[in-house]
């Protein structure tokens, strides 16, 4: 295991001058040896090419790569000692199971006896021990992506193992399965993980941290609950949360607050940064008041959708929408009447130039 340090940027294109032309912007960053992290992000954003620069099948363009203290920025993924899954299964259909785990310290030319043990673990963690003796082609495609996962855990001495979207393949009922079969592994055998994925479910639910990009950009590195209730940016707001956090123009004197043509009184105690702003708040902490108050503003019904587990209403507040998470108990209000919103409480965040300011 290691702890992994970057201090790069990269771009695919020569003699790069703008932000476009750059995969990655220069970014400085560490993965604490034993820690689990997720690399979340819209197709695009750079964390394919973050992993693959992680792994050494990529040379950045600037900067260097360092696991713990040493300079691996030139050095081939053998090199790095590093395992890597992908997207889809990399097994050998005509070796069965067993054979398929104990490849990579077959490779290594690991005892037998050793590889039969640890191989017999990791069988046991993915609960595949009935299925050793197996050939690889008569599996399903989730069974033979637990094959991938496991070769990529089958060797205790790697400095890290790098998933790229590697539920991709798996039917959307099974993933909870493995994702937390992932996290027990990871919580067993303290690796090193880096997982590249678009799912924020995925995301949240597997690492310790997680690196939200976007544009090249790493724009928040946080816990799942602090990307919930702080967003740094405010793509990230956007990105985490279902659905995403509200935000509306503002423009705050020392006489109160002015959203659109509307005037918003601040309550007392509550301190507002001055200026033109985004006030960002989320649907689940937006509350619906029968009359106006200091912190409320008037909007318009739009439209009550019954989720389910929730009830989730869209008002408008000049020409944007809102959106509100109600419990289904809650009394509903009609479409087209008119209701206050309470935009200012403990839960609203400001931002400027689209960053947050504290």
């Amino acid at each position: 295991m290691a702890e992994i340090k970057l201090d790069l940027a990269h771009a695919y294109k020569p003699n790069p001058s703008r932000d476009e032309d750059y995969a990655l912007l220069p970014l400085k960053m560490t993965f604490r040896d034993g820690g689990a992290y997720a690399l979340l992000g819209p197709s695009g954003c750079g964390k394919t090419t973050m992993l693959n620069i992680i792994s050494g099948l990529l040379e950045p363009s600037q900067g260097h790569v360092w696991f713990d203290e040493r300079d691996v920025t030139k050095a081939s993924p053998q090199e790095r000692n590093i395992a890597q899954v992908f997207q889809f299964p990399v097994i050998y259909d005509t070796m069965t199971v067993a054979q398929n785990l104990g490849f990579p310290l077959k490779n290594r030319n690991v005892p037998k006896e050793q590889i039969k043990k640890r191989v017999g673990e990791i069988a046991e963690m993915l609960e595949m021990s009935h299925q050793l003796d197996m050939r690889a082609a008569g599996l399903s495609a989730d069974q033979k992506q637990k094959i991938s996962l496991g070769r990529g855990l089958v060797r205790p001495d790697v400095s890290a193992v790098l998933f790229d979207e590697p539920l991709t393949v798996i039917d959307p009922h099974l993933k909870w399965q493995l994702r937390r079969k992932l996290k027990q592994i990871h919580h067993e055998l303290k690796l090193t993980l880096i997982y590249v994925t678009h799912d924020q479910v995925e995301a949240l639910t597997f690492a310790d941290e997680v690196v939200v990009m976007t544009r090249g950009r790493a724009v928040q590195v946080g816990s799942a609950d602090q990307l919930f209730e702080r967003p740094a940016h405010t793509f990230v707001g956007h990105f985490i949360g279902s659905p995403g956090m509200n935000f509306l123009p503002i423009d705050v004197t020392d006489s109160g607050i002015k959203v659109f043509d509307n005037d918003m009184a601040i309550p007392n105690g509550m301190i507002v940064p001055k200026g033109n702003l985004k006030l960002g708040i989320r649907p689940e902490y937006l509350r619906l008041s029968t009359d106006k108050q200091p912190g409320t503003i008037a909007a318009t019904v739009q439209q009550v959708q019954d989720i389910g587990t929730y009830v989730l209403v869209t008002c408008k507040i000049g020409q944007e929408a809102v959106r509100v998470r109600l419990s289904p108990e809650t009394v509903r209000p009609a479409t087209g009447a008119t209701v206050y919103l309470q935009l200012l409480d403990t839960h609203t965040c400001f931002y400027r130039n689209e960053e947050l300011v504290s």
